[in-house]
């Protein structure tokens, strides 16, 4: 995982914590204040919203105590690997693309980032610029050039 993706899990689960947590407890008491509780919606609500957040909570709490925090700036070279940034151009649509290979729990392909067990990151691992790999993607096969591998 890098240093980010490392501080963003910290602080998701410290505003759970310090923020989520006050106001699911606040509106579990308002809601037993409304008297029987078998027939409270708003109380079952509560408790439901309560059992979702402290299970965020285990989970985030499980990946940072198992996180290996990796200070991306700090490597280099020319092969593909975790951490790196990698551009591809699609051969068929030559259509250039950026991704950053990371962990698993800070993916996102809408930042650029891609979980380095997904299928492009597999592919790509390894490998140097100039070198032409197959993905293996829901809608065929696809062949990316890479044309840039750094470390940011």
């Amino acid at each position: 995982m890098t240093p980010e993706g490392h501080a963003k899990l910290s602080a998701e689960r410290a505003e759970r914590i310090s923020v989520e947590r006050p106001k699911i407890i606040a509106a579990i008491a308002e809601a037993r204040a409304h008297g029987d509780l078998s027939e409270n919606a708003e109380y079952h609500a509560a408790k439901e919203q309560q059992s979702l957040n402290e299970g965020r909570i285990l989970e985030l709490e499980s990946i940072l105590a198992l996180a290996d925090v990796i200070d991306v700036r700090k490597l280099s070279g020319s092969k593909v690997k975790f951490g790196a940034t990698v551009t591809l151009v699609d051969e068929d649509t030559e259509e250039e693309k950026t991704y950053m290979l990371v962990g698993d729990p800070e993916a996102d392909l809408r930042a650029g980032k891609v979980s380095i067990s997904s299928p492009i990151a597999r592919a790509v691992i390894g490998k140097e610029a100039g070198d032409v790999v197959e993905v293996a993607a829901p809608g065929g096969a696809r062949s990316y050039e890479i044309v840039d591998v750094k470390f940011i």
